[in-house]
Parts: C-alpha cells; structure tokens; sequence
C-alpha cells in the first residue's frame, strides 16, 4: 500500500510544479497584458466616443 501511495504522491508533485510552471509562466502574463489592454482599450472608446480628448473642457 505505501508503493502506491509513493507513486501518488510523486506524480501529485510533478502535477503541481507543471501546474506552477503554467501559472507563473503563461496564465498569469496573458491575463496581465489582457487585463491592460482591455482597460486601455475602454479608457480609448470612451475618449472617442463620449468624453473627447484629455483636458478637453
């Protein structure tokens, strides 16, 4: 019973580290630059669109 639960455990750390590296390395700098660029792109739309241009008043 504890080879299995060895093995368990080993392939339960190599499943955290890939899910780390992910999380570290993809997931967390795509939503960066999407959270970014999607506020930059709403702050853009409302100049155009219905504010006008800063320091227009």
């Amino acid at each position: 019973m504890s080879s299995v639960d060895n093995v368990a455990d080993k392939d339960k750390s190599k499943y955290e580290w890939r899910s780390f590296i992910f999380i570290t390395v993809f997931l967390f700098p795509i939503l960066s630059v999407a959270l970014v660029g999607g506020y930059g792109f709403i702050v853009w739309a409302l100049q155009i669109f219905f504010l006008g241009p800063p320091g227009h008043g």
